[in-house]
């Protein structure tokens, strides 16, 4: 067996110290599959001092990053420190222009900044890998650059983010509203102080960015991604959802069509019949459509410090085995420039909650803006009467466009009767 591959970690947070337990108890295991033992030699995190629950004197200690990846006598980096700039993209640059390879569960730095990481890797040598960046420990980023890569994919759909999920399940499963739901994530370590990038839909966004360019060969483009977040669903839609046989996730969605690449996070109606569906808690699942395979469904826990560190357990055993590439599958260069379609061009059937005052007339105007926009209703849900009251009313669309749909809710958002702002959510009917 040839020598060790010598890993250096920044950042012994969660991720970072489970990743050392790991490689710790299945270091036999490790050495055995990758054809070579894995050694952590340095280490580097803002805390000396804190307990880990493990040891850390047998390591190279470094208080800065920056100077472990250009210094330490390492093969590789593992950057497990987080954010899109600052500490961490320094860290994973100094390492690449040095020459070692480079570990990272950093999804927002690869989808701000993966091209051009990956360039700097092509150049210098290196192996950029980042497969716990998406869906924790599933094993996403290697379906789809290797298992999959005689297929032509044109679309992928998933639930990336696992904090929403949960809420999401929480919330139809209880009957209790976002905010109630939220405060019992955060107790529980599902959902961060600041929830913001986890339910504002930013999380998702920068997980689909990097999905959308692996799986369509295209550039990374984060800031084209359309972005809408789950605070506004209410225990009234998920109610009205499983009436009309529908469950809500918070979807990241990518389409590769002749025009370009629609990107998209946001609340979804999807059949409880479509096996994204039946993926409840903090778990995950990416769902892929390629032209030979069809349909793949990945499904696993998407956070925590045992599935990333297993994604990143993963990368090290590729990379001590000598199993590298590009790290979006073909050279950085090679990635091609597409538009990103705007959401305005989105075409599918919609489902809209409205709260209006309960009088003669008012659905009648409703229904006029909807056909002025051309918008052919498929189902109508009012429970009851109120005359002079506000009462709930429920419309489900036929197949039209995003940008009349808007244009519609917009002119019924202004009609004197209706005493709420009109909530719309997209429907998928994707297949079993």
């Amino acid at each position: 067996m040839t020598d060790a591959l010598k890993v250096a970690i920044a950042g012994l947070g969660t991720v970072g110290g489970g990743l050392v337990r790991l490689l710790e108890e299945h270091d036999g295991l490790i050495a055995a599959r990758g054809g070579r033992a894995l050694s952590v030699v340095a280490v580097s995190a803002r805390d000396r001092s804190r307990d880990r629950g493990f040891d850390i004197s047998g390591y190279d200690w470094f208080d800065d990053a920056v100077t472990m990846a250009e210094t330490a006598e390492a093969d590789v980096f593992v950057e497990l420190i987080g954010g899109s700039d600052g500490i961490a993209k320094e860290a994973c640059e100094a390492a690449l222009k040095a020459g070692k390879h480079v570990v990272t569960a950093n999804k927002a730095l690869i989808a701000h900044h993966g091209l051009a990481l990956a360039a700097l890797a092509e150049t210098n040598g290196a192996v950029l890998a980042y497969e716990a960046a998406v869906a924790g420990g599933i094993p996403v980023i290697k379906a789809i650059r290797e298992g999959l890569a005689g297929n032509r994919i044109s679309a992928l759909h998933g639930i990336l983010n696992g904090t929403c999920n949960y809420i999401l399940t929480a919330m139809r499963e209880s009957g209790r509203a976002f905010d109630d739901v939220l405060r019992e994530a955060q107790d529980l370590g599902y959902a961060e102080a600041d929830p913001s990038f986890d339910v504002d839909g930013i999380d998702a966004a920068h997980k689909l960015a990097i999905l959308t360019s692996l799986a369509f060969g295209v550039e990374i483009r984060f800031d084209d991604v359309a972005v809408e977040g789950i605070r506004a669903i209410s225990p009234a839609d998920i109610e009205y959802a499983e009436e009309i046989g529908y469950k809500i996730k918070l979807l990241g969605i990518a389409e590769r069509t002749a025009d370009g690449v629609f990107q998209r996070v946001h609340p979804v109606m999807v059949p409880t019949s479509a096996p994204i569906a039946s993926v409840e808690g903090v778990f995950n699942a990416v769902v892929t459509q390629g032209d030979f395979v069809d349909t793949t469904v990945l499904e696993g826990r998407g956070a925590g410090d045992g599935p990333t560190a297993s994604a990143v357990a993963a990368d090290l055993i590729d990379i001590a085995a000598g199993r590298g590439g590009p790290a979006f599958g073909m050279p950085a260069g090679d990635l091609q420039a597409v538009p990103t379609l705007s959401l305005d061009r989105h075409v599918g059937p919609y489902y809209v909650r409205l709260v209006v005052i309960d009088e003669p007339g008012v659905m009648a105007d409703v229904t006029a803006i909807l056909r002025d926009e051309r918008i052919s209703l498929e189902n109508v849900i009012q429970r009851g009467r109120d005359p002079g009251a506000p009462v709930t009313v429920v419309l489900t669309t036929h197949e039209t466009n995003e940008a009349a749909m808007q244009s519609a809710l917009k002119k019924i958002g202004n009609m004197d009767a209706v005493v709420e702002p009109p909530h719309l959510i997209r429907m998928e009917r994707f297949q079993d």
